[in-house]
């Protein structure tokens, strides 16, 4: 019988044809016309966001009738927004320190420390104009420069609203200028560990400031925050440092910033009603042109599930209306797309027009590169002086443009006037450097501990089915039985006596996974589904573990889950972070701002090839005893589905898992962990709590890796 049904594939399939030592285990093969299999998951990603933004779109146009609906609209986005990025600490001392002046042409300078947060420190210059006192202050949060408050482009724009009148507190973003959160006291350093051609800001810096925001990133996520909320709570304390000098106005309070700075702004202005006046600038765009150009940014920049959700990035500008606001953006921002911002202006402007302030938002563009230009500069303090000393001025930092300008021409007008050693506000040039100090990682274990401790009540009440109807709710999997299977045999060939099926299976619209079914000559109804994390192929060699596995009578589906092997995202665009947090790290993001784990899809994934193998539809009848062996990034997932399925499995295997995902918020390094990240949930169970549901005589987990995918002895 065996013989006849090979006989008849031979005749249906195509043979492919092994030759002495080389094989052609490739399953997937692009259209004629279509893309290739590395690009299959992005496009499904894109047309799932693409999806969502009009869904939003839709209930913008339908929904914002009335002045009601309209502050409804605002409610809804500010509260998840909190919800989101974690909830807002206490209230704290600042013991803000005047540390040294500088006498600046015009103004002054002091030099200032403040704890946002106990042993977390905010280093900062305050610009001070020469007018009588009380000045309106202005924020000027930094842009993602690696010297923070020390870049020239932060130095001029501070200059000119001093010069006119307005204090500017410009201050570090943690990971950059003084606040690194990830030193090496051990090691000089003249250059970044991840950039081996730029130079350090400090001797025992390592990682660069994008770096480091989302590495701090994967751990807020767990906990079911976001990096953001660091920056968010140190740009609100500054507020509260500015409301408390008798010499600064505290109705009179603006916020502009460029770039990593202007999405601070944007995040700024939306939650603390305080600025009465806001300038973010090139960071505005729509999320969809975003995802089309460049990809999602660094850890800060993405809030989960905004998309899912309906909060794009208009609704930073529409969450404060009818309030001031003027988005600044450069014509030529390679980094965040124009077109995005135009039509992110046009719908900003039309929420304010409906409630009766169309010319409270406006937009500054000049035909320029990204940056905070001197062209935007010269806008930010028109603006600001109209809304927070209102006065209409003439604004010039120069005496006079010309009518066009080349990119070295802008960058020349961006030389500082101070160093950062003369803007320095720590002895050592490093926060972290200071006697007590905390980093963001040593706040974020002390979070962890305090969640494990809360969640261990609640965990232990549920009975196996409610903590199983948990884990699918944290993972986003979906209840239930996935659908019949929609699998193709594309091919057949022999290696001795083992027949190698090809398999597809559908798991999405236009989203197919591959995998090579290994049949033994005398299968013994032992059935094993194998997981690798890197590839179907990596350990089909012959003489290999599946080889192995098919000698003892197993039939091994060796399959893929969605990222993986065929459908691995290619690095086509500059991938943020590719280098440390996987060639796919802008597909996770991309998911992340959808509400999407990769853990949860994948898991969905596992159910899927669980069914294959139930259905009796392939080449191969219905298996009744099954193995599931997982490797590396395969695990986590295929531990979640043995968790929510544990009957299905007769063992489970799992090499070279992480024993817990603690380890990503103690920090401050890992290696390629955006992958296993599901956000909250270590407010929910860890992977141990997986296991112990679990027969313990089923599961093994051998050759357990750290973090950064290193041996644990």
């Amino acid at each position: 019988m065996r013989c006849y049904f090979s006989l008849a594939l031979l005749m249906l399939f195509p043979l492919i044809l092994f030759g002495q030592g080389t094989e052609d285990l490739g399953v997937l093969t692009p259209a004629q016309s279509g893309p290739p299999p590395d690009q299959h998951l992005e496009i499904w990603l894109k047309t799932e966001f693409d999806q969502l933004v009009a869904q939003r779109r839709a209930a913008f146009e339908t929904t914002l009738k009335s002045e009601a609906s309209c502050r409804n609209w605002q409610e809804e986005r500010r509260r998840f927004f909190l919800d989101q990025i974690g909830p807002l600490p206490e209230r704290t001392p600042l013991n803000p320190v005047v540390v040294g002046t500088l006498q600046g042409k015009g103004y002054r300078i002091e030099k200032i420390l403040l704890e946002s947060r106990p042993g977390f420190h905010v280093t900062g210059n305050l610009y001070l104009p020469e007018t009588p006192p009380p000045w309106p202050a202005v924020l000027v949060p930094c842009g993602h420069s690696h010297d923070g408050k020390a870049v020239g482009q932060y130095q001029r724009a501070s200059i000119l609203l001093a010069k006119h009148g307005l204090a500017a507190l410009c201050y570090d973003p943690i990971g950059q200028g003084e606040r690194y959160q990830m030193l090496d006291r051990t090691q000089e350093r003249r250059v970044f560990d991840d950039a081996p051609h730029v130079s350090t800001p400090h001797p025992n810096v390592r990682l660069m400031c994008t770096t480091e925001h989302t590495m701090m990133g994967l751990g807020s996520a767990l906990l079911g925050g976001n990096v953001a909320q660091y920056r968010i709570w140190d740009g609100m304390r500054i507020i509260d440092y500015l409301q408390s000098r008798p010499d600064i106005r505290p109705d009179k309070i603006g916020c502009t910033g460029n770039s990593g700075g202007g999405t601070e702004t944007a995040y700024l202005m939306a939650l603390d009603d305080r600025i009465a006046a806001a300038a973010p600038g090139c960071y505005l765009t729509t999320f969809q042109r975003l995802i089309e150009t460049k990809g999602p940014q660094d850890g800060e920049q993405n809030i989960f599930g905004q998309i899912a959700f309906g909060m794009d990035e208009a609704d930073y500008c529409i969450m404060r209306a009818p309030k001031p606001t003027l988005i600044c953006a450069g014509t030529r921002d390679a980094t965040f797309d124009f077109g995005g911002t135009w039509q992110l202006f046009g719908e900003a402007k039309r929420f304010y027009s409906r409630l009766g302030y169309p010319e409270s938002i406006d937009l500054a563009a000049p035909d320029a590169p990204h940056g905070f230009t001197i062209q935007l500069r010269e806008a930010v303090t028109r603006f600001m002086s109209r809304w927070l000393l209102d006065k209409e001025v003439v604004v010039r930092e120069v005496e006079s443009l010309p009518d066009t300008l080349t990119d070295e021409q802008l960058r020349a007008y961006n030389e500082p006037d101070w160093t950062a050693q003369d803007l320095q506000c720590t002895p050592g040039g490093q926060v972290l450097l200071l006697p007590g100090e905390r980093s963001v990682f040593q706040i974020n274990t002390d979070l962890a501990v305090a969640l494990k401790a809360s969640r261990s009540q609640p965990w232990s009440a549920l009975d196996p089915a409610g903590k199983r109807r948990l884990i699918r709710k944290v993972i986003g999997a979906k209840e239930g039985a996935p659908p019949p299977p929609n699998t193709m045999v594309v091919g057949t060939a022999f290696r001795g006596d083992t027949t190698i099926h090809k398999l597809t299976l559908e798991v999405a619209p236009g989203l197919r996974l591959p995998a090579l079914a290994f049949l033994p000559q005398q299968p013994s109804g032992a059935f094993t589904l194998y997981l690798h994390g890197r590839s179907m192929r990596e350990d089909a060699a012959p003489g290999g573990p599946i080889d192995a596995l098919v000698k003892q009578g197993h039939t091994v589906v060796s399959a893929e889950l969605r990222g993986i092997g065929e459908t691995e995202t290619g690095v086509r665009r500059q991938a943020f972070g590719a280098g440390r947090f996987g060639r796919d790290n802008l597909e996770i993001l991309t998911a992340y701002l959808m509400g999407k784990s990769y853990v949860g899809m994948r898991t969905e994934d596992v159910a899927s090839w669980l069914q294959v193998l139930r259905s009796g539809t392939l080449p191969f009848p219905p298996a009744k005893e099954i193995h599931l062996v997982a490797i590396g990034e395969a695990t986590i997932p295929a531990l979640h589905a043995a968790t929510l399925q544990p009957e299905a499995f007769a063992t489970v295997s799992l090499q070279g898992m992480i024993p817990s995902w603690e380890p990503i918020v103690q920090g401050p390094e890992c290696f390629d962990q955006s992958v296993n990240v599901v956000h909250g949930v270590l407010r929910h169970y860890d992977l141990p709590d997986l296991v112990d549901l679990l027969d313990p005589k089923k599961v093994s987990r051998p050759n357990p890796v750290n973090v950064m995918g290193l041996p644990i002895p």
